[in-house]
């Protein structure tokens, strides 16, 4: 579908699910990209860590997309930039702060050279063909979180990005109510906005809220080492943080690479200037254990970040019985699995846990109820249409904006083509989406053929069968046989035994068929592996012939 004179939005990730955001507005021919993140896999993708969208529906409109306008430098407004955006060929525009960040992940994938990014200025604003774009400052968990306010020639959009009012967010100025109001005196055709925290009756808070919660938690650990686990990007934690350190009497040391990546960044680009001077792992560990804050990654179950290693003692850092983890984080949802994980570990270790649950150690970045119903009031949409959250939150948005006086509301989902203007908002079409499974160096259909064989394999094993016969057909020796992730563990002897049985008679019964040997001998093994287990392993079957 090619945009006339008409505005689209069409979603390519990040409705009807939180993360991997990938949205797209089309007006007279033309497409704009706005963010281009990822999602953390679940435990139905083995041996995957990270999801990408699928951007089959604008690659096959590469003709007509113009430009990727990032709204802030969260991974799941980022984090498929270095895997996708050189294929894609187009310019990305970024904030300092953001556009630093994105530089970064360029570099690692030494594709650096072939993106263009073009910084704007927060607060600023740029043209991209028929669409003008102007970076309006929100506060969120990160610095330079924006909102776009998108013009066409059908109207303006205000695209929130995530966003929460907070009067003390400690990076950052974010646009002042009488900024907002005066965006929306020049008149809101649409505002696209986040629905993360849509069921919250209370508004998310400020952080210097808990910069007392953190003080109270680690202050109190006389005599512990002290470890923080947060979202890297948070630099508003960090900079908390900083602060409680110094109040504490605690050196800061960091255990992450994202985290030093952010840190390097952000004082860069003007930020974190007071962070205190970080001390290294070995300093760390020689430090009396109550003059030591530990800051690390890996608080939402990630298995190869610091926090994790730190659980399975693989770091460097250590911690013993009686110390303090603090998680100053929300779980994201699907991650309670893996957090659970390292939390049981920390606890069979002795070592004290804090969350949002016992003590105020954390803040939403996204917005309440109250905070959505001031931005209506500001802006004067007149349509309203929920993004970044699952289907829950959307149809809880909608109702919301109904009940706070917006006109009009639709509920979209990855993949629905919307028509935005001129006209009531409808949907014409559906794009197609998906997601990809970054497997290593290695981009994969997330439901492939691939990643369901390592399915078939995680679920019922593997079996092996090497088979050598002569010229007539006639077998060779005896049948080797390997059994992988097959439950005879107690009984593997007399099992491979009959295994070994079932080929040999196979190849007696049917060796001169050439052709039909290899099949039959799979499944006369593994109708042997179905009586012993009651499960169907995959069988490989290698004929060798003399």
């Amino acid at each position: 579908m090619t945009p006339k004179k008409e505005l689209l939005f069409v979603a390519l990730g990040g409705s009807g699910e939180i993360g991997m955001n990938v949205n797209l507005y089309g007006t007279a021919g033309k497409w704009l990209m706005v963010d281009c993140g990822v999602t953390f896999a679940d435990p139905a993708y083995p041996g995957i860590d990270v999801m990408l969208p699928d951007l089959q529906f604008i690659e096959e409109r590469g003709d007509q997309l113009l430009g990727i306008v990032i709204t802030h430098g969260h991974e799941d407004h980022i984090g498929a930039l270095p895997y996708l955006a050189a294929d894609l060929g187009v310019p990305i525009y970024a904030t300092p702060f953001t556009a630093g960040l994105i530089r970064g992940k360029l570099d690692e994938e030494g594709i650096a050279d072939r993106v263009k990014l073009k910084i704007v200025q927060l607060g600023g604003d740029v043209n991209v063909g028929p669409f003008g774009v102007r970076f309006v400052p929100m506060a969120h968990s990160i610095p330079e979180s924006t909102s776009l306010v998108i013009s066409t020639p059908h109207g303006k959009v205000f695209h929130s990005g995530d966003w929460k009012l907070d009067d003390q967010p400690m990076v950052a100025t974010p646009a002042s109510p009488a900024e907002l109001t005066a965006i929306g005196d020049q008149g809101i055709l649409a505002l696209v906005c986040d629905s993360t925290n849509v069921f919250n009756t209370e508004a998310s808070g400020s952080e210097a809220d808990v910069r007392k919660g953190l003080f109270e938690q680690i202050a109190s650990a006389e005599g512990r080492r002290v470890m923080v686990t947060s979202f890297a990007s948070n630099a508003a934690r960090l900079h908390t943080l900083g602060e409680v350190a110094r109040d504490t009497n605690r050196k800061v040391c960091v255990a992450g690479r994202s985290l030093d990546r952010i840190l390097k960044v952000a004082k860069a680009t003007g930020y974190l200037k007071d962070f205190p001077q970080t001390v290294d792992f070995d300093t760390a560990m020689r430090l009396p254990r109550d003059q030591v804050l530990i800051i690390a990654t890996g608080g939402q179950g990630e298995q190869r970040a610091a926090l994790a290693r730190i659980a399975n003692r693989e770091h460097q850092l250590s911690l013993q019985s009686g110390d303090r983890v603090i998680f100053s984080s929300k779980q994201i949802p699907g991650n309670e699995v893996a957090i659970g994980r390292i939390q049981n570990q920390l606890a069979a270790a002795g070592i004290e846990m804090v969350t949002d649950r016992q003590a105020h150690v954390h803040v939403s970045g996204h917005p309440g109820r109250p905070e959505l119903a001031k931005l209506y009031g500001w802006l004067r949409p007149k349509i309203l249409m929920p993004v970044h959250g699952e289907m829950r939150h959307l149809m809880e948005h909608a109702r919301f904006a109904l009940s706070q006086g917006i006109d009009q509301t639709l509920v979209q989902t990855n993949g629905d083509i919307v028509r935005l203007a001129p006209g009531n908002p409808t949907k014409v079409g559906h794009a197609v989406v998906g997601r990809l499974a970054l497997d290593g160096d290695v981009i994969l259909p997330a439901d492939g053929t691939t990643i369901n064989e390592r399915r078939k394999l995680a679920a019922f094993g593997h079996m092996s069968v090497a088979v050598a016969i002569d010229r007539r057909g006639q077998l060779i020796g005896e049948p080797q046989i390997r059994v992988q992730g097959v439950p005879v563990e107690e009984d593997r002897e007399p099992f491979l035994e009959e295994a070994v049985d079932a080929a040999a008679e196979t190849v007696a019964a049917k060796g001169r068929e050439r052709s039909k040997l290899p099949e039959a001998i799979r499944l006369a093994v593994r109708r042997v592996a179905t009586r012993w287990t009651g499960k169907k392993p995959v069988v490989d079957v290698l004929i060798i012939p003399a």
